[in-house]
């Protein structure tokens, strides 16, 4: 057998640790998956009225379900942790890819509002019905569970609690006075996330931290299409935090939501790191606030416009400031469909002030009230006028950038075929908090950069946001 010479061997010596040595430092890169609209998993051929009612009635339900930790206690530290005011049937979209050695597929209801990520497993102890396979840890070689002594299961800072040498959680998804509210408990664990590229490669990521819910009572998630939760809060157990803290991608995410109203004929794009597209025209910005014990994605509010009329809000300092009972604050929620704003605000009630802009602003152009409770729960109704587009716009003067929001975003419109004679709400709920929704981010570029870049938006066209 012929013998390679020394020097060659040499060069690929070098080579190899020249690849090794880059590849260890190279800069993050990025990741994207399809991000599933939840309506395209309901059953059967849904009108664009009936998609839009059954979505904001998903909302009115979360609204009855308001708990938060005072300052004083963590949420997170708390054994009954209790998310933003809402159950997970609020949720609006959905993402999908595969975990374990066995390739199982997973359905997950993408979540701003929560940190960690979970899905139903085997065996059950009370699991709600699910038409996909629930995951079976048992039949996977690459899952482990998370050890006592792991940082996020001890300590100050930890996330879960140990119990029976296991290292658990107990999630409660509304207020502790009900007593069906939704819930889900299960073991903290380690497994390989696969995430496909494209229709033939996938990257798969080892030893990702994620719950294994085996006991789910009063949760049904979309007539048991949906298997869990994608949490990406800022907690260390969020996605984008373990992406970020294994140097796969920089601490960013990014969505864009084609409009509710329009036929989504493919998924969207949820972009992490340098998959974010860079942005053409004026990207506006304003920083998170960070509160001790609090992973949401809070910022701060100065004023409220509706229409060209500024609220004056802003001469009341800390009026959205989160309150020492941990009511109050504004915040980001995807997981939140339609926007709210407090009523409780030092001083004056911003959500009746903001709510009396938009009823003068109709009352002027003699539109017909009308009267009653709608279906949909909204305030402030309104008997369309035929030929009639100028439905006045709402701004959120936040710190450093003013977030416009256009009037066909501002409002819920009642399909005129389906009810007789059409009329539209402005769509804003009460609430303790003030929270930027799901409803209010159509056609707008969002970014969540946590690398010191803050909230980012810009308009944009989120319908050509797609894969090729």
């Amino acid at each position: 057998m012929d013998r390679i010479p020394v020097f060659t061997i040499a060069i690929l010596l070098f080579f190899i640790a020249s690849f090794q040595a880059s590849s260890a430092t190279s800069k993050p890169t990025g990741l994207s998956m399809k991000l599933i609209r939840r309506d395209l998993l309901f059953p059967g051929n849904l009108t664009t009225f009936q998609r839009m009612r059954r979505l904001v009635q998903l909302s009115v339900r979360a609204q009855n379900f308001d708990s938060f930790p005072s300052l004083n206690q963590s949420e997170d530290n708390v054994l009954v942790r209790l998310p933003i005011g809402r159950v997970p049937e609020s949720y609006a979209y959905v993402v999908e890819f595969k975990i374990g050695s066995q390739f199982h597929p997973v359905k997950l209801l993408m979540d701003t509002g929560s940190s960690l990520i979970w899905t139903q497993c085997e065996p059950c102890i009370q699991c709600y019905p699910q038409k996909v396979p629930i995951f079976d840890s048992r039949t996977s070689t690459s899952y482990s569970k998370l050890p006592c002594t792991h940082e996020l299961c001890q300590g100050e800072n930890n996330r879960f609690r140990c119990y029976n040498n296991e290292c658990v959680y107990n999630i409660q998804y509304g207020a502790t006075s009900r007593r069906n509210s939704p819930r889900t408990k299960g073991v903290a664990s380690f497994e390989a996330f696969r995430f496909p590229v494209d229709t033939v490669h996938t990257t798969v990521i080892n030893d990702m931290i994620f719950g294994c819910s085996n006991d789910n009572p009063n949760i049904d998630l979309a007539n048991g299409q949906i298997s869990g939760i994608l949490g990406l809060s800022r907690g260390p157990d969020g996605l984008a935090s373990q992406l970020a803290k294994r140097g796969i991608i920089e601490n960013r995410f990014s969505y864009c939501l084609v409009p509710f109203h329009d036929v989504l004929r493919q998924p969207t794009i949820l972009r992490f790191g340098d998959h974010i597209p860079l942005p053409v025209g004026n990207l506006q910005y304003t920083d998170f606030i960070l509160y001790p014990g609090r992973n949401h994605y809070y910022v701060e509010l100065l004023d409220i416009s509706v229409g060209f009329q500024k609220k004056g809000f802003e001469s009341i300092p800390g009026m959205f400031e989160l309150r020492q009972d941990g009511l109050g604050g504004s915040l980001i929620d995807s997981g939140t469909v339609v926007s709210t704003i407090d009523e409780n605000t030092i001083g004056r009630n911003a959500y009746k002030e903001v709510m009396a802009e938009f009823q003068a602003y109709y009352d002027k152009k003699n539109f017909r009230r009308k009267v009653g409770q709608v279906e949909e729960k909204f305030e402030l109704c309104y008997y369309n006028k035929a030929g009639f587009r100028d439905f006045v716009t709402m701004t959120l003067h936040f710190e450093g950038g003013d977030y416009f929001i256009d009037g066909k975003y501002m409002h819920y419109f009642a399909d005129e075929e389906e009810e007789g004679e059409g009329y539209f709400c402005v769509a804003l709920f009460k609430s303790s908090k003030t929270i930027l929704g799901a409803w209010q981010q159509q056609n707008m570029r969002i970014i969540y950069d946590m690398n010191g870049g803050g909230f980012q938006w810009i308009t944009e066209t989120c319908a050509n946001d797609h894969f090729p």
